[in-house]
């Protein structure tokens, strides 16, 4: 596959709003190695080939282990994930898949408890900025680096 078009290029006010709120996300004050370990995880659920690339590379950089990356896929199976982790990526998912979880109470308390009010909105809007990118990724074919 090849990359269809320039989306930033195109459109750079379109990209300037997206990167607005990633610099705000960043700035949130959510743990910047979990918001890369929850940002992968949403690209596995969406299929984002260029996404998954990324931050992959960027938690290796961060120090994360590749064990830990590499069983991102089977969380709930694996024993290495913190409960911080596992609220994290549990609230991910819920809202990745909204239309098929409607974000479950259960979910969302977990998450709030390991969390509270200002990190927890944090990370919905990190939950909602990388959908977004992996909406934009993937129909318009970004690619990861050659090997």
């Amino acid at each position: 596959m090849s990359q269809r078009l320039d989306y930033k290029a195109i459109s750079p006010e379109g990209y300037r709003a997206m990167a607005g709120l990633s610099r705000f996300v960043g700035e949130s004050g959510f743990d910047k190695t979990l918001a890369h370990l929850v940002k992968l995880r949403v690209s596995q659920i969406n299929g984002c080939a260029y996404c998954c690339w990324l931050h992959s590379k960027d938690l290796r950089a961060a120090g994360v282990k590749q064990a830990h990356i590499d069983v991102l896929p089977a969380w709930r199976e694996a024993s290495n994930y913190s409960a911080q982790e596992r609220a994290a990526l549990a609230w991910a998912e819920a809202v990745t898949l909204v239309s098929e979880t409607h974000a479950p109470d259960d979910v969302y308390q977990e998450a709030l408890a390991q969390f509270g009010d200002k990190l927890m909105v944090a990370l919905t809007y990190l939950v909602i900025e990388i959908n977004a990118w992996n909406r934009l990724a993937i129909p318009f074919r970004m690619q990861p680096p050659a090997d």
